[in-house]
């Protein structure tokens, strides 16, 4: 048995027919026009008794994903998953969720409730002051990413790591079908970007490298989100020679490799590019290729009031009044 904390939530909390209304309920926000989601919410009850039933005799099969592409703003490959399955994604994130974000490390910011891409760069502002004892001294940051990261977790490593956790042989086969619904370049090879469940198995993957930074490698200011992380220190030769033991453990226990290209250490007072903006000691500016994108869409969506609220939104966040104003003035312009 492992001495990690265990998993109390049995295979029938996760399958109950109320489990899966309650996920329901959820899934269902913001998709009702949806034809797919009419479909099946037209024989609610009828279709989720027999997902039940599936679950209870483990004949459950999950079915073929839809592939289609997006700009995000690089193109993905998106792999959506019909309503039936969907809805198990969600009943099965609902009761993992709130056990495993509790074995997470406070400083890991991606698909999380209570943290996300604002969150991490306060925090950046924080680790940069402190690091540098409130920008008296030089501090240096390693920023990495990893290649093609949703596309090359290792299947098999990702269930074992479940299986330290989870003791009960149903729940860890009924994950394991949902991972396994799945394959990128090879079978036993990657995640679909579209499930809701993706998001939480990256973290718990990617958990056991946050566990390594924190207590091996004693990075005392690390940041990471998704593929992103970053790692503050006065010593550049600290992180000169963190760098490969990084590279080594990514590659050995969890079979990932760094972007090549996307290994740098820099200096805060040089600007770090970090989450679409780039970070400076006593400010931040949005990255030219985030702010070229933006301008792209709210012409596209012809000033749309919402697009352009979430826009200034994100603006709020760093030092960008001019380009605010500028928005402001053309959206003015076109009224």
């Amino acid at each position: 048995m492992s001495n990690k904390s265990q998993f109390t939530n049995t295979y029938n909390n996760i399958i109950s027919v109320e489990n899966l209304l309650l996920a329901w309920r959820e899934f269902v926000c913001g998709k009702r026009s949806r034809k797919d989601v009419q479909e099946f919410e037209r024989d609610l009850m009828k279709n989720i008794i027999l997902l039940h039933k599936d679950l209870v005799l483990k004949a459950y099969k999950h079915s073929v994903y839809e592939a289609f592409k997006i700009s995000d703003p690089k193109p993905r490959d998106i792999h959506k998953a019909c309503v039936r399955d969907r809805l198990l994604h969600h009943a099965i994130y609902r009761v993992l969720y709130p056990f495993f974000n509790n074995t997470f490390i406070a400083d890991s910011y991606s698909c999380r409730l209570r943290k996300g891409t604002h969150k991490a760069i306060d925090r950046f502002n924080s680790f940069a002051r402190k690091a540098s004892k409130n920008h008296t001294e030089t501090v240096w940051v390693l920023k990495c990413d990893i290649r093609k990261f949703f596309a090359n977790i290792d299947q098999t490593i990702l269930s074992e790591i479940l299986a330290e956790y989870i003791s009960d042989l149903d729940v860890v086969w009924l994950v394991s079908s949902i991972i396994k619904s799945f394959h990128s370049t090879k079978v036993g090879v990657g995640l679909p970007l579209g499930n809701l469940t993706s998001q939480l198995l990256v973290n718990i993957y990617m958990n056991k490298f946050d566990q390594f930074m924190k207590h091996k490698m004693k990075a005392k200011y690390y940041i990471r989100y998704a593929d992103d992380f970053v790692i503050f220190d006065t010593d550049k030769d600290k992180l000169l020679e963190m760098t490969p033991k990084i590279a080594d453990f990514i590659e050995e226990e969890l079979r990932l490799t760094l972007h090549p290209k996307k290994v740098l250490i820099e200096t805060l007072s040089s600007g770090v590019d970090f989450l679409g903006w780039v970070h400076f000691p006593n400010h931040r500016v949005l990255r030219t290729a985030t702010k070229k994108r933006m301008l792209r869409n709210i012409k596209l969506k012809n000033g749309k009031a919402e697009t352009v609220q979430s826009y200034l939104g994100l603006l709020s966040h760093g030092n960008a009044r001019k380009l605010a104003e500028r928005i402001c003035d053309n959206i003015c312009g076109h009224e």
